[in-house]
Parts: C-alpha cells; structure tokens; sequence
C-alpha cells in the first residue's frame, strides 16, 4: 500500500485494514487530515502517548483490545474495552495508549488532524515505528497494561 494523498481519493477503508499487516501504514496524508492503518499483535501496544495539538479518531475493525487515556502520564483514569466497530476519540493533550487484549490480531484505522506521520510512512513493527520516532512522541517507560 503507498501514501495516496494528498490527492483525491476513494478505498473501501475495512477491506484496506483487514488486509494491513504492518504495525503502521500512512494510506492518506493531506494538509489537514491523515489517514494511517494500524495492526497490532497480541499484548502488542500502541505506546502511551500524547499529541498537543492532534485530535485522533480511531475505529476498531477486527481484534479486540484496551483504551487507556487520561489528562497525564500518571492519571489514565479512562479505560474502555473495545472490539469490532468501536470507534475511539481521543482530544488533543490526553495521554493515550491502545493495547491488543486479543489472541489475534488487532486491526484498526486513525484519523490524525492534522497530519502526524511524515507523508508515506511505513512502520512494518511496532519497534521500526519506535526508533523512527524516537525524536517526536513522549514515550513512557512501562504501559498500562
């Protein structure tokens, strides 16, 4: 799959994220919005994080797992399961994690506005997204599980 935007664009967005295996794909990078398919592996998370000035829209298309969000890295006191069709919004400034609670995996969309990843980013593990963005997200050192 390649980074389609910021062109016009039309895809049947279950099919694109049941079929993504890589942790992280930028499907659609456009000035103010982006569109990046996730899959995560059992136990396999996110990592907690925050984005000040990004809402982000997530929706659940197969797996189930754990939502965590909270107004700092300490205080997570928002905790949802979620499975199919569940759909997560998370403000600008929560601390947030999301954590496959499954025994397969867990395969969802995010909206970002604006963008967050550089336009076709590719994250095939969650550790290639980690070293790549070493520099730009405030990781915590042990997750809410």
């Amino acid at each position: 799959m390649s980074d389609h935007g910021p062109d016009p664009f039309v895809t049947d967005i279950e099919a694109g994220t049941l079929a993504n295996d890589a942790f992280r794909t930028t499907l659609w990078t456009g000035r103010h919005l982006q569109l990046t398919l996730m899959c995560l592996q059992p136990e396999e998370e996110i990592g907690l994080e925050v984005h000040h000035d990004i809402d982000q829209f997530l929706r659940i298309e197969g797996g189930s797992g754990r939502v965590y969000m909270g107004p700092t890295r300490e205080d997570l006191s928002f905790t949802r399961d979620v499975a199919d069709d569940d759909v997560v919004l998370v403000p600008a400034g929560s601390w947030h994690n999301v954590v496959n609670t499954g025994e397969g995996p867990l395969r969802l969309y995010s909206i970002y506005g604006p963008a967050e990843h550089p336009h076709g980013t590719v994250h095939l593990t969650k550790a290639e997204a980690d070293a790549d963005e070493h520099d730009h997200h405030h990781s915590a050192t042990d997750h809410p599980r």
